[in-house]
């Protein structure tokens, strides 16, 4: 068994594999592209998707080797923001594949939201997301005159529940794989841009947000801010929660967009909580609420200088976590308490001024 990374650099994919001997970059693809999001279907690990900002897109069914551009034709726009592959649900039949493909999700800028249950070659616009009440209030402040779907969370417990976190202004749900959509709720995140379920337990959401640490344990009616331990480091950009042991979060954050994004004013921290009670699926006072967060940097090179990381929990290895930054990647064997740069890899220079926007992980047989 190996382990696959696949991160999405500022100008380029890179794919990364575990071997005896430690790690190696495979192969560096979709070069000038501007990749946002990436993601693997975690039934075929060869499968893969990559979203880009002005190319639209992508699918890969040999581990990056090869991609072809998907959804030209039915999405409305080049900018896509998110991807997301169902782990449970299902669509009709495909030409590769009689008993159906995974349902795959993805989301645009200006926000919109598309599906496909035949492994992207055909995609069907859910235009019900535009029609919450919400949705006039929706902006992206960079670009005030658009938003766009930053984040789709297909849930781990519920076929057909599937999550969209729109940047900026509302997380919403929708219980029939999009079809319909339920808007935000009143004490939600506002500025969601990782949003996490955990398959260990239902109804639970979390999500790291412009506007701090949010979760819910009833599927998102009703949700908790939890920031204490943060001090100034309080505006979040990713999350990862241990496949092992949903009590234990690590989120990236840093003091405002500026200090997260920009390589002039970088400076950016890793956050840790966890808790060694029993989970309790629905436990409204969880007792990881009564945690604080603590800084979780041994190993991680210093704030100053460093973009905010995209992290990752190993779906199949509990306790494993990486983290990707401009720095470098990271893994982390002991749930997030300490870090090590990945063996055996080489940091090209060119990637010391990029930001990683997104990191995904599988296991391969």
């Amino acid at each position: 068994m190996s382990t696959k990374l696949m991160i999405a650099m500022e100008d380029s994919v890179i794919m990364i594999e575990s071997s005896k001997t430690g790690w190696k970059k495979v192969r560096e693809s979709l070069k000038g592209t501007h990749p946002q999001c990436v993601t693997f279907d975690p039934n075929n690990p060869n499968h893969a998707y990559c979203g880009t900002l002005g190319g639209g897109l992508w699918k890969t069914d040999d581990s990056g080797q090869s991609w072809d551009s998907i959804g030209k034709d039915t999405m409305s726009s080049s900018d896509v923001m998110s991807v997301s592959v169902s782990s449970l649900e299902r669509g009709g039949g495909g030409k590769n594949d009689n008993n159906g493909f995974n349902t795959v999700y993805a989301g645009t800028e200006p926000s919109a939201f598309y599906r496909s249950d035949d492994e992207g070659e055909t995609w069907n616009r859910m235009n019900s997301l535009n029609d919450l009440k919400s949705s006039s209030s929706w902006s992206f402040p960079p670009r005030p005159w658009t938003s766009h779907v930053r984040w789709i969370e297909s849930d781990k417990t519920k076929p057909g529940y599937v999550y969209a976190a729109i940047e900026a202004g509302a997380l919403v749900q929708s219980h029939d794989g999009g079809r319909t959509w339920i808007d935000r709720v009143q004490g939600g995140p506002y500025d969601t841009h990782t949003l996490a379920t955990h398959k260990k337990v239902p109804g639970r959401l979390y999500s790291a947000a412009g506007d701090g640490y949010f979760e819910s344990y009833d599927y998102g009616q009703n949700w908790k801010r939890l920031v204490a331990g943060f001090s100034d480091y309080d505006y979040l950009f990713s999350l990862a929660v241990d496949s092992g042991n949903p009590q234990t979060v690590i989120v990236s954050a840093s003091q405002w967009p500026a200090k997260a994004y920009s390589l002039e004013d970088a400076e950016s921290v890793v956050y840790r909580k966890t808790s060694s009670s029993p989970v309790k699926d629905t436990d409204d006072n969880n007792s990881n609420d009564k945690e604080e967060w603590k800084l979780a940097s041994d190993g991680l090179p210093k704030p100053t200088g460093t973009l905010i990381s995209v992290l990752a929990a190993n779906p199949r290895i509990a306790g494993t976590f990486y983290a990707a930054n401009n720095r470098g990647i990271f893994c982390s064997p002991d749930s997030g308490s300490s870090w090590k740069m990945l063996d055996g890899m080489q940091w090209p220079k060119e990637y010391l001024s990029q930001h990683p926007w997104d990191l995904a992980v599988i296991e391969d047989a």
